[in-house]
């Protein structure tokens, strides 16, 4: 029942939210915002497995799932369609599924977030597997589609997580891991894509980050398997060369373009002093982590 939910609860101190100034609007927005991130803190734990089972859905060749309905299935396309660029994923290793399909990114799609039979349908149209890691989306925690989706999940032996802006949550019962982040009444009553909203998007952040991270793709804290598709990118794939090495911007322009506009055969290049070919045999016994072929290399002077 939506009553019993928090994120559906009028907030007392907006009662008066249409007599207010626009100062007092975004003043009370924004101190009811600064609540979220101690509410995210309260769940790093379990947030932290979903991290480590995502690392092992993709080790095991397996792909990282979200599905949501409205805003939650738009922030899971939105974290999974990132990690193309940022981290040189192929766009079948982290999906999102919004019900209602594209149609749903851009307006309302009527009646297909409670369609339980949808849910179990997408995923079953990904050939889902057991080494698949779903993550349902739901500030609400009851979205049907993301129910059907998640016991369709656990019928096939995939592992399964949810994330939910509510206690107790009806999703939380078909999830080997819940994430659970109580964010409290909206300034806008029910309005979950302000608080509940921004705390799935660092919870989202942190699953895709901190999961490619534990797959190599960075070094340091540089974006190291960024994918230079424009300008801007290929500025900064030649900076995060420098950054890493301590060469300057000529040598990096240099050996990048030497290094087929690998960033991460590069970085090994100069700092080894080994060829390309070499740098990619060491980045394949590395398992892709720079840190793991330098100091291999180091153990072998």
């Amino acid at each position: 029942m939506l009553d019993k939910l928090t994120t559906e609860a009028r907030n007392k101190k907006t009662t008066n939210l249409d007599m207010m100034t626009v100062h007092e609007m975004l003043s009370s927005m924004n101190q009811e915002d600064q609540s979220v991130p101690q509410a995210v803190s309260r769940e790093l734990g379990k947030i932290e497995q979903v991290v480590k089972s995502a690392i092992h859905a993709f080790q095991s060749g397996g792909r990282l799932i979200y599905m949501g309905a409205g805003t939650s299935g738009r922030l899971g396309v939105l974290d999974a369609v990132e990690c193309v660029p940022t981290f040189s994923s192929s766009p079948d290793r982290v999906v999102g599924l919004i019900a209602g399909g594209n149609k749903a990114l851009t307006e309302a799609v009527e009646g297909a977030e409670d369609n339980e039979t949808m849910g179990s349908g997408d995923l079953a149209a990904l050939d889902l597997t057991e080494n698949d890691l779903v993550v349902g989306v739901a500030a609400s925690g009851r979205t049907p589609y993301v129910i059907g989706g998640l016991k369709y999940a656990q019928k096939i032996g995939a592992s399964t997580a949810s994330l939910s802006c509510n206690r107790y949550a009806e999703i939380s019962k078909y999830s080997d891991m819940a994430i659970e982040i109580e964010t409290g009444p909206e300034v806008l009553t029910g309005s979950t894509r302000l608080k509940a909203g921004t705390a799935q998007k660092l919870v989202l952040n942190m699953i895709s980050t901190a999961s490619m991270i534990g797959l190599g793709k960075a070094y340091e804290n540089l974006m190291v398997d960024v994918q230079p598709n424009n300008e801007k990118l290929v500025e900064r794939s030649k900076k995060i060369i420098m950054e890493a090495t301590g060469t300057d911007l000529k040598t990096a322009e240099n050996v990048y373009f030497n290094a087929n506009q690998n960033v991460k055969a590069a970085i090994l290049m100069i700092l080894l002093g080994c060829s390309l070919d070499e740098a990619l045999e060491r980045l394949k016994h590395a398992k892709g982590f720079i840190r793991k072929a330098v100091v291999a290399n180091n153990k072998c002077e």
